[in-house]
């Protein structure tokens, strides 16, 4: 199927992973901090995915996917491989609707993540990612078990599924000048743009990555495709090696610009989200505030961020609040 086709009709898409989610998703809160409002000169908006089921916006896209399946395909199983919070998604996803799920994870996964994952009934495989390629492990388990293939961004269901969240965003809010997003594989940050697209279209959506992997941010502005292998970043839920066939075309077609953030800067901003709002947030959901507040973003007049989530673990947090 071409881009064209697949481009036509995903704000449409978005529309009904709505619907479809009603009832099984949380409408995460929005809020706000006066602090941070004072300090930016900006009035900034918080979509809170770290209150959302699995403690992420992931919850959105495997619902949207698993629950399109035909029969057939959920009795043969689903599979995937994932870092923690997709994982995490397709787990519970396939316990709500009998779907037996395995999942890759590799082996320097947050220990929360993996722990959640297996309380789910998931069948975990491990790997090492320094030595193994997850794609490769999951066309061999894919081959000889039969199962479906749900990957943690580069699919238009799982895309679908997580435009959902800015889509909420702009119901509540309104209008916003300016949408920051965290960038792993692109599924967040392409349904967020195409929602924005929709409902807010002067609304500029930016894209944010930590500097350690930035290939999403070389792609955007050279338009090649980019990869970096194993990023050693605290933000785990970015540690993609690139974007993919379907979230890179997106991207470029929605997605107004994508910035970086230093290791530094996503510690400060999961310090002030802990500290001053009272939220406890992964690395990868800080980064549109790190953005704003290293001002690799300059904030102005209403600005949105999306938190994608607050899956991290005690030692990680320790070793952030201790800094």
């Amino acid at each position: 199927m071409s881009f064209r086709a697949l481009n036509v009709d995903m704000f449409e898409k978005i529309l009904a992973a709505k619907q479809r989610l009603n009832g099984h998703a949380n409408v995460t809160p929005v809020h706000c901090s006066r602090t941070l409002n004072r300090m930016l000169g900006a009035e900034v908006f918080f979509k809170c995915e770290n209150f959302q089921r699995i403690g992420a916006f992931k919850f959105r896209g495997a619902f949207n996917s698993i629950s399109q399946l035909s029969d057939q395909e959920k009795a043969r199983g689903v599979l995937t491989y994932s870092s923690g919070n997709h994982a995490q998604a397709v787990a519970l996803v396939g316990r709500l609707l009998g779907v037996k799920t395995t999942i890759i994870m590799p082996n320097n996964a947050p220990a929360t993540k993996r722990a959640a994952t297996e309380a789910y009934g998931a069948n975990v495989v491990d790997y090492d990612p320094a030595e193994q390629n997850r794609e490769a492990i999951a066309k061999d388990l894919q081959s000889r078990n039969g199962h479906t293939l749900i990957p943690p961004y580069d699919h238009i269901n799982v895309v679908a599924g997580q435009g959902t969240a800015a889509m909420e965003f702009f119901e509540e809010v309104g209008n916003l000048d300016m949408l920051l997003t965290p960038c792993g594989g692109g599924g967040l940050l392409s349904g967020s743009a195409i929602s924005a697209s929709g409902m807010s279209p002067d609304c500029r959506v930016i894209g944010i990555e930590p500097e350690l992997a930035d290939d999403a941010t070389r792609s955007f502005h050279t338009k090649v495709l980019h990869t970096v292998e194993n990023p050693p970043t605290i933000a785990d839920g970015t540690r993609t090696p690139s974007l993919g066939e379907i979230t890179f075309p997106l991207v470029l077609e929605y997605v107004d610009d994508m910035k970086t953030v230093t290791e530094e800067a996503i510690i400060e901003a999961v310090q002030f989200l802990f500290y001053r709002m009272k939220l406890v947030v992964e690395p990868s959901g800080a980064l549109g505030l790190a953005a704003l507040l290293s001002k690799s973003v300059i904030a102005e007049g209403r600005v949105g961020i999306i938190i994608s989530g607050g899956n991290i673990d005690a030692a990680t947090m320790k070793m952030i609040l201790d800094i």
